[in-house]
């Protein structure tokens, strides 16, 4: 896969990777507001690549990717897998429907806590979720003590 066109459609969607957190180090990691709400529903990334859809699951909250801007990998006509994946079992899944958050649990009033899967190097990072507003959330990933973010919109 071109790895260009791979960085453009999937790395604002699973922003933990060490690059990004060492380019935002020195930066603010995000608002700290407590919004108050309900992050169930579908949200588009910062850069407006991908769509991933937040639901609740048990006690914590899930994501998956829904959507892509550019679904199909020009290289192969088919559409884009995880084909980073340390399990070459998982290799061939799609990006469309790849689980991004795991053990995603409450920290506080409109905070979760958890992992992100990140698709561009196939790593799991820790992962800090909050909502800045009813229709903003913000998706830390931390690669150590270096953590990096991006506001989603939600899409209606």
């Amino acid at each position: 896969m071109n790895s260009m066109l791979r960085a453009n459609i999937i790395a604002s969607t699973v922003i933990a990777s060490a690059a990004i957190a060492a380019a935002l180090v020195g930066g603010p990691v995000g608002a700290r507001a407590q919004a108050g709400g309900d992050p169930s529903g579908t949200w588009r990334t910062q850069a407006g690549d991908a769509n991933v859809r937040v639901s609740r699951c048990g006690k914590g909250i899930c994501g998956v990717v829904v959507a892509l801007r550019e679904p199909i990998n020009p290289a192969t006509g088919a559409p884009f897998v995880d084909d980073k994946n340390p399990n070459p079992a998982l290799r061939r899944r799609p990006i469309v429907g790849l689980p991004l958050f795991s053990n995603m649990r409450p920290t506080g009033p409109s905070r979760w806590a958890g992992h992100i899967y990140n698709a561009d190097d196939g790593g799991t990072y820790e992962s800090h979720i909050n909502m800045t507003g009813p229709n903003s959330l913000q998706v830390n990933g931390c690669v150590g003590a270096l953590c990096g973010g991006e506001n989603w919109t939600r899409v209606r």
